[in-house]
């Protein structure tokens, strides 16, 4: 199945695709439910593509709240019965001196990272503006509230509270429908960000950009539906869909942008 479906997807995309065929396989095989770290969004199509695509199996995401980005997938039996515990969720509340200091998505996730946390066992980390929670696996929850004290010279203490208690997230994604000459990565940075073309091939190349997650430095990269881009200093963007060409052969498309 993978060499059949590979083709469908960017060549770079086959580890992810035969990794999730595995988890698919063993579905399948031992029929019961298989679930999987927390995958980003581009992630979470291409399984959600490779399990529409197998007779007797579903797939189920969860990240915690309803509009969280980062998902742990569930693949079952159709058989089974879903239920949120099933997705081995917990969520964390930061507490720090909120009236002496700030905090920041990027020095939590870095903290974390430099703790030797893996990308994979961390969800979402969200903010209403004032406090701040993030989403683990049960399975590395202990570990990162033992090993979790400050947050640069801050000192913070993680406090382990139910998924019902979940901030409403702060939001500001605007949705806008454009046209493209092409889905390069410069280009729909450029556009995302109102830049230059030749400055945003600049941010990129400084390694100033994370495609899904990952650092990344090529500005002809093509983007696919689903793919997320952060840049350092301006925010992020998702492109949502691609709608096909205008008369002028550019792309239609709508980007999800978040201005940092």
């Amino acid at each position: 199945m993978a060499d059949n479906v590979a083709q469908h997807f960017r060549k770079d995309e086959a580890p992810f695709i035969e990794t999730a065929t595995g988890w698919i396989q063993q579905a399948s095989d031992e029929y019961r439910p298989i679930l999987t770290l927390f995958l980003n969004p581009r992630q979470q199509y291409i399984l959600t593509t490779l399990v529409n695509r197998v007779e007797g199996l579903k797939l189920g995401l969860n990240g915690g709240y309803q509009a969280a980005e980062m998902k742990r997938g569930l693949i079952y039996p159709d058989y089974y019965d879903i239920h949120e515990a099933d997705f081995s969720l917990s969520l964390f509340e930061i507490n720090y001196p909120i009236k002496f200091t700030e905090l920041h998505h990027g020095q939590i996730l870095g903290t974390l990272m430099g703790a030797g946390v893996e990308r994979g066992v961390v969800g979402d980390i969200i903010t209403d503006d004032t406090r701040w929670q993030l989403v683990t696996t049960n399975e590395m929850s202990e570990y990162v509230s033992l090993q979790i004290d400050r947050i640069g010279k801050v000192k913070v203490r993680l406090e382990p509270l139910s998924l019902d208690q979940v901030i409403t997230p702060v939001t500001a994604w605007e949705q806008s429908e454009t046209t493209l000459s092409s889905a390069r990565l410069d280009n729909v940075v450029a556009t995302a960000f109102h830049l230059s073309r030749h400055h945003a091939k600049e941010l990129i190349e400084a390694g100033r950009i994370q495609l899904n997650w990952t650092d990344f430095d090529r500005p002809d990269y093509q983007l696919e539906y689903a793919d997320v881009v952060s840049v350092r200093g301006y925010g992020r963007v998702r492109l949502d869909s691609v709608d096909g060409l205008t008369k002028r052969e550019k792309l239609r498309v709508t980007l999800s942008i978040l201005h940092k």
